[in-house]
């Protein structure tokens, strides 16, 4: 089954954004056949503000996201992981190259389906 990951980065290369504080996800595609391409750049508004954050953000980025199965970031606080997780989406914490990433994720989607 087909699935999409988001990637918190500010160059499309480096997982190295925090979730409440990213402008921008990288989408990608995982085919069925575990062969993966970028599809797109969603822009968000920051919701983390200097140690705060605001609901209505963190709500409206992980809606945003709610398409994929996975949202990779450098960091993430609990109330936005209890966001996405009330859309389905899991998050995990990785700062490493999207690339890498997305392949250990995809090896590690084919063992627990």
């Amino acid at each position: 089954m087909s699935y999409k990951i988001a990637a918190a980065s500010t160059d499309g290369k480096v997982i190295n954004q925090h979730f409440g504080r990213t402008k921008k996800f990288y989408i990608i595609h995982v085919e069925d056949s575990g062969e993966y391409h970028y599809i797109e750049t969603r822009e968000t508004a920051p919701a983390c503000q200097g140690g705060s954050h605001e609901e209505d953000l963190l709500a409206r980025n992980a809606e945003l996201l709610s398409d994929c199965e996975y949202v990779l970031v450098s960091q993430i606080g609990p109330g936005a992981e209890y966001a996405l997780g009330k859309k389905g989406v899991t998050a995990f914490v990785i700062t490493h190259y999207i690339d890498e990433a997305v392949k250990r994720l995809i090896q590690y989607h084919s063992e627990i389906s």
